[in-house]
């Protein structure tokens, strides 16, 4: 059994939901089980999209202070679902199933009042009979099957093992809460700028598919039904609002190709997808048809004809960052490195502090001998920039590689925090500690550190850990 200290304050049981503590601690076991599991797409560039337009929608919503995390599913099926805690999966088939950036919005804006509503947590409470910590067993196991597009009968089985109620019990306690989600999801569309038509235009494309064999309908139909009566309640709900013509982002129509070529079973199928939109009239000018071409090519290896498009797509797009960091990566890969950082330097001056340039950057950096240039401009976005995952990876590399050894544990021991193996970051800032010559300043830096992660402990951990 587990010691009380283990646990994250539920609350009091008469509550009627989930404390946001215990919400934030459940999402954040269950986002980390599934990035451990390695099915999160950490493209810098993907992730900085996802999370600009979530958070954009979110800024909308009467969120009481909740801290959003949106990320994209490595995974066809066409879903997406909501965690405790504010984190938000979206998969990157159902991505590339949308038309305009407002139905990718209308899906977020849907789940982003799952979770302003707080139905999760009511979820948990649904049973009265059954403990706390099985409910919130029994939801982590539905979610992390439904984000892997593990098979209803693993689920199940999942969910038996957790003896809390079976999934189609909570299936059903969801779909009481989706027109409520539809409603709030519409407002907060609205209000975000986009198209509200946008959420019924997707369930509209999605209900479409419902003749199709059971093994062919989107997973996103099993979790979110669509009735006619809701499609024509979020249509008329949508009415409400002044129409709009919202046209899409460049972003959107790149991060699509993007995530079409970083998807692909293998670069030659990506190519070969891209030269096939070649000859549809609709992509004549598409730019992202050209940049997915240029991204294939350089994957199978013809660089200088990528370099090619790219160079061209940044001529006449010099605004749009992708396109600097794509000639960058291209020359450097047709045997232009020198050009390739050129390109690189010139764009953070234009894009100073950019996550996903500044990682790109920092990465050629790397390649070519250069880790204390790329600490430097990794340190410079650490102290500006809320970090993600990969850059304070490729932190302790530069850090490691410039021979600052101290300081790249202490960055691996962010990372290994970052990604909830605390039991790692333990022993990295011990190997900071005991590094020779260490700095005054850094010893204390690291001491606190150290003193904060033991403090997440249990108290049986906390003495063991001391007794080593």
């Amino acid at each position: 059994m587990a010691n009380n200290q283990e646990l994250p304050d539920m609350g009091s049981p008469s509550d009627s939901v989930l404390s946001k503590t215990a919400e934030e601690s459940i999402g954040r076991a269950i986002y980390r089980n599934i990035q451990n599991a390695g099915i999160i797409i950490d493209d810098p560039e993907v992730q900085e999209y996802i999370q600009s337009i979530g958070l954009k929608l979110a800024s909308h919503a009467q969120d009481e202070g909740e801290n959003f995390q949106f990320f994209v599913v490595n995974d066809k099926a066409i879903n997406a679902f909501a965690l405790p805690g504010g984190y938000i999966g979206i998969h990157s088939g159902l991505i590339l199933a949308t038309i305009n950036e407002s139905e990718l919005a209308g899906v977020m804006a849907h789940e982003i009042a799952h979770v302003t509503q707080r139905h999760i947590s009511r979820a948990v409470f649904d049973n009265k009979n059954s403990s706390i910590i099985n409910m919130a067993a029994l939801l982590g196991a539905i979610l992390v099957g439904v984000a892997a597009g593990v098979g209803g009968d693993a689920i199940t089985g999942a969910v038996m093992a957790s003896q809390g109620l079976s999934a189609q019990q909570q299936i059903n306690f969801t779909r009481a809460n989706e027109y409520e989600a539809d409603r709030v999801g519409i407002g907060i569309l609205n209000e975000a700028g986009f198209n509200p038509q946008g959420m019924p235009d997707f369930f509209e494309t999605m209900s479409r598919l419902t003749g199709l064999s059971n093994s062919q309908v989107p997973e996103f139909l099993l979790t979110h039904p669509v009735t006619t009566n809701r499609i024509a309640e979020t249509r008329g709900r949508a009415a409400q609002y002044p129409i709009k013509d919202v046209p899409d982002t460049v972003s959107y129509g790149l991060i699509r190709a993007r995530l079409q070529f970083l998807t692909a079973k293998r670069a030659d199928k990506a190519l070969e997808f891209f030269e096939g939109q070649l000859n549809n009239p609709r992509a004549v000018g598409d730019l992202g048809v050209q940049y997915g071409l240029a991204l294939s090519l350089m994957e199978t290896g013809e660089t200088r004809k990528a370099e090619k498009i790219m160079r061209e797509l940044l001529l006449a797009n010099e605004q749009v960052i992708l396109f600097h960091a794509g000639l960058a990566e291209a020359e450097i890969k047709s045997g232009k490195p020198d050009d390739g950082l050129k390109t690189y330097s010139v764009a953070m001056n234009l894009f100073p502090r950019n996550v996903p340039l500044t990682v790109r950057y920092a990465e050629a950096l790397l390649n070519d001998g250069q880790p204390k240039k790329a600490h430097d401009i990794l340190n410079d976005l650490l102290n500006h920039v809320p970090a993600t995952s990969e850059q304070i990876r490729f932190l302790a590399l530069a850090a490691n590689g410039a021979g600052e050894i101290a300081n790249a544990h202490y960055y691996m021991a962010e990372y290994h925090a970052y990604t909830g193996n605390l039991s790692m970051a333990i022993m990295q800032l011990r190997l900071a500690l005991a590094t020779p010559e260490l700095d005054p300043l850094q010893e204390i830096r690291f001491r606190a550190r150290l003193d904060t992660f033991e403090g997440y402990l249990p108290e049986n951990a906390r003495r063991q850990k001391k007794a080593e």
